[in-house]
């Protein structure tokens, strides 16, 4: 549905954008993941039309944002930082004069207005004035303007920023339900935002595309497929730690700090992509150490996108990667 092809931006001699290449498929919520300034606002401004490029192309369904722009602009909803709201009209008519710049005729305007007030939840504040709307309900007329209109894609940027976390849940349940009829793009800097609601992720760091996949496969493409276990003892430690470094198995234990009194924690790494939860639990047995718990030790997404963007820093990160 978009796809990105060697996009750069640049502001002087501040590359903000760098050679980016993505791929939008149709039918998933996906998260465009950096910290703040890494590049994903200046991203979607392009991708929307709102800004040119300095190099690259954009396409989306087909057409060209830079040179089929009314086209591309079509199948596009977009719902910048911070909405472009004006307060001073009620929420029915902002919503109707929105859907006049779009071009929804007189006879289909109620209807759609209609439509999306109830599809994000605003229709009992329709005759209220936009100034005296909550943070949340700015964010909700906000949305509605960007589906207004049935686009293909939606575009958020930074949706949940400012809510509360009432609110945010809120509005991540509102965007899966979008991404239902929708394709959904939405950029954050909140790890456990980008996990909870989107398919797949575009990690940027420095206006480049460091990683790509889904949550799932980024954290265990990150774990390079060596198990580690996490093994909660109650029994002499240094025992079970030289029974489990002599397993065929496994590479090394370690000894962690157990936060339960009378136990021992050790990390247990296996070699290659072995599955050792088997022989752990039958060697401890045989000596009678007893194991109070036993659970796979894998990065979540935040050591994954604390470590791309360090190794980047560093040099250290083969963009092949992505």
């Amino acid at each position: 549905m978009i796809e990105v092809e060697h996009l750069v931006k640049k502001y002087g001699s501040l590359t903000a954008v760098d050679d980016l290449n993505m791929k939008i498929e149709p039918g998933r919520i996906y998260g465009l993941l950096g910290k703040n300034g890494a590049g994903k606002t200046t991203t979607m401004n392009m991708m929307t039309g709102y800004i040119g490029a300095t190099s690259g192309t954009v396409k989306v369904c087909g057409h060209d944002i830079f040179k089929e722009t009314e086209a591309a602009k079509r199948e596009i909803g977009y719902l910048p930082e911070i909405p472009p709201l004006y307060t001073d009209m009620t929420v029915y008519e902002y919503l109707s004069f929105c859907a006049e710049l779009k071009g929804i005729g007189k006879k289909d305007r109620d209807d759609s207005v209609v439509e999306v007030m109830e599809k994000t939840g605003v229709a009992e504040m329709e005759g209220r004035l936009i100034r005296n709307l909550s943070k949340g309900y700015r964010q909700r007329v906000g949305l509605a303007q960007a589906i207004m209109g049935n686009p293909s894609i939606i575009i958020l940027d930074e949706p949940t920023v400012g809510l509360d976390p009432v609110q945010m849940i809120e509005m991540r349940d509102l965007i899966q339900e979008l991404g239902k009829e929708h394709t959904v793009i939405l950029s954050s800097h909140i790890l456990s935002e980008v996990s909870a609601v989107c398919d797949y992720i575009f990690i940027i760091s420095d206006g480049k595309l460091v990683a790509n996949d889904t949550t799932e496969n980024l954290t265990q493409r990150m774990n390079r497929g060596q198990q580690t276990i996490m093994v909660t003892i109650k029994g002499d430690a240094a025992r079970a730690q030289k029974l489990l470094s002599d397993l065929e198995h496994v590479d090394h234990v370690t000894m962690q700090q157990s936060e339960e009194e009378g136990t021992a924690l050790l990390a247990v790494t296996a070699k290659g992509r072995e599955d050792i939860r088997e022989e752990i639990s039958l060697s401890l047995s045989k000596a009678g150490i007893a194991i109070f718990a036993m659970k796979e030790n894998t990065q979540s997404l935040e050591d994954v996108f604390i470590e791309l963007t360090e190794k980047l820093v560093h040099g250290e990160l083969d963009l092949a990667f992505s």
